[in-house]
């Protein structure tokens, strides 16, 4: 099969499901938790930056804010830099709009899906532990649904996605005047190997230096954007009106196609894939964190969304709008925020682009790859585990990052979509049939702080027996809620 042949296919199939299936899926699930919750994305904003300051429930265990980070680290990568250009220069400024939209709802979704992790988490050794595969495999009993999730999250995680991330990071340096055609090669290698030594353990320190790294080349990013878009001011109106303007422009001539090459397609498309609200992911990272009452994470989580998406990726485009620069099929992805820079900061735009994907792009590598373990180690739960079997999958993850910088930009991106794609529809309609357990957690939650006290779960009160769950066994006796502490409502 030639690579003009795979790329269609992939191109193909990439269309039908952000054309017809995921608008739907995503649009209608998010919509529905959305007036389930009665708008807590917007309603409950606020209660989510007071949880998120709380210390761990039980101390030496993971906090909110420490789980947040890991799946906040997840998120904010290479989707908000190249991801976000690649929506507005192929699917142009009306792509904001419904990035924006599917954040507003999917911060609804991502509620759901982190409560339940929390309601359905497993006793570990050191903190707790679950996600998407527990849940289903404890709610629902489909011990066959629960591993199918658990090998698509593996490749769209440690596949696909870290795929992608090599590939941006490999087309940014590629633009240097001095790259050759060994500049992925090299680029590839470079990543696998302060990959590998991350991963199996031989030293922390790569890992250590890039968490200090990465919050503070975000927010020198998020610096750089806000200079680039000041100083190019004369453009923001017209920015402002093309986001309007361009949103409901579904390009009729493509209707047949399904909306193939619009604003919506486009902005859905990377709205999911930096914010990832629904697909099944965070919820690996919810958790883990130590809380009183599972509603707590479930609304960090939240708030991971708006991080993502309202601040960094809008940032992102309206440097890109904001600079006049078009966005083109030659120009796309990083290579069109680097030129957008260059109108403010010239030759100095060029290396602070490839540097910061470099950096975020790391940290995604790593976080990705925690997602995949913890489900890998999901799959061989009841397999008598051998040491050698973690290590061939430490190199296998290891090699796809190298294998990644030489994918072509086509079958990156299609390849990274397809894959979760099939991710969110396996989770989506998981957590609509268990959304109820979560929107009784939350009255629950919303009936406690009225009453003045810092909520207390008791699997009774949301009519679960505490025997169906792990974690939460401890906390069955209905004293837990009656002795809650009274905090300021």
């Amino acid at each position: 099969m030639s690579n003009e042949t795979i790329k269609t296919f992939l191109n193909a199939v990439s269309d039908t499901l952000y054309s017809y299936i995921l608008i739907a899926v995503l649009i209608g699930v998010g919509l529905y938790f959305f007036i389930r919750t009665a708008a807590l994305p917007l309603r409950m904003f606020k209660e989510s930056l007071r949880v998120v300051a709380e210390p761990p429930e039980k101390e030496g265990e993971v906090s909110s804010f420490r789980a947040l980070m890991v799946s906040t680290a997840s998120r904010v990568g290479v989707g908000n830099i190249a991801g976000v250009a690649t929506a507005v220069g192929l699917g142009g400024a009306g792509s904001v709009f419904w990035m924006w939209l599917i954040a507003t709802l999917g911060g609804a979704s991502a509620f759901i899906e982190s409560t339940l992790a929390q309601i359905y988490k497993k006793k570990g050794p050191h903190h707790s532990y679950g996600g998407p595969a527990y849940y289903i495999q404890t709610a629902l009993k489909k011990n066959w649904l629960a591993s199918s999730f658990a090998v698509m999250l593996i490749l769209t995680y440690m596949g696909g996605f870290n795929l992608l991330a090599s590939f941006n990071v490999a087309d940014a340096f590629s633009a240097y005047s001095w790259a050759n055609e060994w500049t992925p090669w090299i680029v590839g290698a470079v990543l696998a190997v302060l990959m590998a030594v991350s991963i199996f353990g031989g030293t922390r320190r790569l890992t250590d230096v890039t968490g200090v790294l990465v919050p503070i080349m975000a927010l020198v990013y998020l610096g750089v954007g806000v200079v680039v878009i000041v100083l190019n001011y004369q453009n923001i109106p017209t920015m402002f009106k093309a986001i309007v303007s361009g949103a409901f422009d579904f390009r009729f001539e493509t209707v047949a196609g399904g909306f193939a090459g619009s604003a919506m397609m486009h902005g859905i498309k990377r709205g999911l894939y930096s914010n990832e609200a629904g697909v099944g992911s965070a919820p690996n990272a919810a958790a883990s964190a130590s809380v009183s009452h599972p509603v707590k994470q479930g609304l960090v989580q939240m708030l991971s969304v708006f991080i993502d998406t309202m601040v960094i990726c809008t940032l992102t485009a309206f440097v890109v709008l904001a600079s006049g620069v078009e966005g083109t099929d030659l120009l796309k992805g990083a290579p069109l925020v680097t030129a957008s820079i260059a109108t403010v900061l010239g030759g100095f735009a060029q290396p602070f682009v490839s540097t910061a994907l470099f950096l975020f792009a790391f940290t995604t590598l790593i976080g990705n790859f925690y997602y995949a373990e913890v489900n890998f180690r999901f799959l061989l739960r009841d397999i008598d585990f051998k040491h050698w079997m973690l290590t061939a999958f430490r190199a296998t993850a290891a090699l796809l990052v190298f294998a990644g910088a030489l994918l072509e930009f086509e079958v990156a991106w299609n390849l990274g979509d397809i894959l979760m794609g099939l991710l969110a529809l396996i989770n989506l309609p998981v957590i609509v049939i268990l959304g109820k357990k979560a929107v009784d957690c939350l009255k629950d939650y919303q009936a406690q702080r009225k009453a003045g006290k810092n909520p207390q779960f008791v699997a009774s009160s949301i009519g679960l027996d505490p025997g169906e769950l792990d974690y939460w066994q401890d906390a069955a006796a209905p004293v837990a809620a009656a002795s809650a502490v009274p905090v300021n409502a």
